[in-house]
This record gives structure tokens, C-alpha cells and sequence, in this order.
């Protein structure tokens, strides 16, 4: 059960919105020596700033490529049509670049990078799972954050969104959660994206 009315709904990208496997994350990591345990972008906040411009050089260079062959995952286009239809507001909070999340985009048919209400990228937040995105996602929107869904396939997602208070949907793409011991327990999990709108249907804006 929805514990409130949901007027917004943010999604992640890479995985969510998109197929997942278009970008190798344990390629990059070993491209820019990063260790297995440790998130890229947290990694290159600690390198000495002329080598951290380089691998971020790399970095951004392999998000586009795998941006520019990435696929719309199934139901992405047609969920998101659905609730532009319904006139309820979608956003994306993504630990990617601006331009990698426009060349994304613009592999979508029916939706494009104006249709969306808020675009959270990391220029312009704290990466997840800081929870500093959802609430700048929040105040674009002009939604109240608790009446926020986040949608996302990784455990950045919903440790971001239950920080921020949101409701957190956990989109399992048919593979086994992600999520360690430890963390909160995501309020829905589904297993595609179509989903989301049944969960919608339960509450009124």
C-alpha cells in the first residue's frame, strides 16, 4: 500500500530507464585503476586533480559511448507516455553527465529530454546515494518530496530515496535485488517497469 498520494514520479537512467548492459562498470573501474569496491565517481574526488581530470576524461568518454548504443528498456517509452497522459510529472536523478543523459534520450521514439519536469545529473548534485538530488528534483517539480515515487534499479536508488522520504520502487529487470543486508528495505518492488502505473492506480493525486 502507497502510503501517500503520489504526484511525481523520478526514475534513475542507466538500467531503469534504458536496458540494462550498455556500460561496463568493472571495465571503466579497471581502465581508471579504480578498486572494485569503491564507486567511480567517489574514487575520483580522491585522486590529485590532473589525474582525476584524465580518468574523468575516460570516464565520460565511455558513458557516451555507451549511451549512443543504448536501447529504451521495455515499457520504458510506453510508461512514460502513460503518466505524461495522466499529466503527473516524471524526472530523472542519474549519477551521469548532462550530455551522456541527452544522447540516452535521444535514442527514445516518443519521449525526449523536454518532457521531462527534472533532470538531476552529476553537475548539478551530489551523487546517489546522497539524497541531495531528489530534493532539487522535488523543488523543480514543485511536488512535495513525501508525495514523490523513485524508481531505480540499483541500491544508490533506494538508499536516495528513503533518505529523502520518498516512496522507493525497486525495478528488478528479472535479475536477483541488489541490495546488501543492511539497507532499507525498498517500499515496492516490481519487476518491469509497467508496474509502476498498477502502484499508481492505488492512490489519487
Amino acid at each position: 500500500m502507497i502510503p501517500h498520494r503520489i504526484r511525481g514520479v523520478l526514475f534513475d537512467l542507466d538500467g531503469t530507464l534504458t536496458k540494462p548492459g550498455a556500460i561496463d562498470f568493472a571495465a571503466i573501474k579497471t581502465e581508471i585503476q579504480c578498486p572494485v569496491e569503491i564507486p567511480i565517481l567517489e574514487y575520483l574526488v580522491t585522486l590529485p586533480p590532473a589525474l582525476r581530470v584524465s580518468f574523468q576524461g575516460i570516464l565520460e568518454k565511455r558513458e557516451e559511448e555507451a549511451a549512443a548504443v543504448s536501447l529504451p528498456n521495455e515499457g520504458a517509452e510506453q510508461c512514460l507516455l502513460c503518466l505524461k497522459a495522466r499529466s503527473i510529472p516524471f524526472g530523472v536523478v542519474t549519477r551521469n553527465s548532462l550530455k551522456a543523459v541527452g544522447i540516452t534520450l535521444g535514442r527514445f521514439k516518443t519521449i525526449c529530454l523536454a518532457d521531462f519536469a527534472s533532470v538531476i545529473t552529476r553537475e548539478n548534485s551530489l551523487p546517489k546515494p546522497h539524497p541531495g538530488g531528489v530534493f532539487q528534483a522535488a523543488e523543480q517539480m514543485g511536488v512535495p518530496v513525501e508525495a514523490l515515487m523513485f524508481v531505480g534499479d540499483y541500491r544508490f536508488d533506494i538508499l536516495a530515496g528513503k533518505a529523502a522520504g520518498c516512496c522507493s520502487v525497486l525495478l528488478c529487470n528479472g535479475r536477483e535485488p541488489v541490495m546488501k543486508p543492511d539497507d532499507p528495505e525498498p517500499d515496492h518492488t516490481v519487476a518491469r517497469l509497467e508496474e509502476i502505473l498498477e502502484l499508481l492506480s492505488n492512490t489519487s493525486r
